[in-house]
């Protein structure tokens, strides 16, 4: 067997080892029963975040923000 495969009684004894090995490495795991493929094991490939639009609709406005609100400030005087 090559070291991408594994029986299916192997992995279940050293399954916590194999997801951590398969987690680091990037690199999928076949399991087998009775030489036959029944499953693979991949990483879950985490998805970038994008950082354009993530706070879309947590921004609410009141009112006319164009408009000047007629408030003399400091530094008007």
């Amino acid at each position: 067997m090559s070291s991408n495969t594994i029986p299916a009684g192997q992995f279940k004894t050293h399954c916590l080892q194999i997801m951590e090995t398969v987690k680091k490495t990037g690199k999928p795991v076949i399991i087998t029963k009775r030489n036959v493929p029944i499953a693979k094991l991949t990483p879950i490939k985490k998805k970038k975040e994008e950082g354009f639009g993530k706070l879309k609709g947590t921004v609410h406005t009141k009112g006319n923000l164009v408009n000047p609100i007629e408030e003399v400030w400091d530094a008007d005087s």
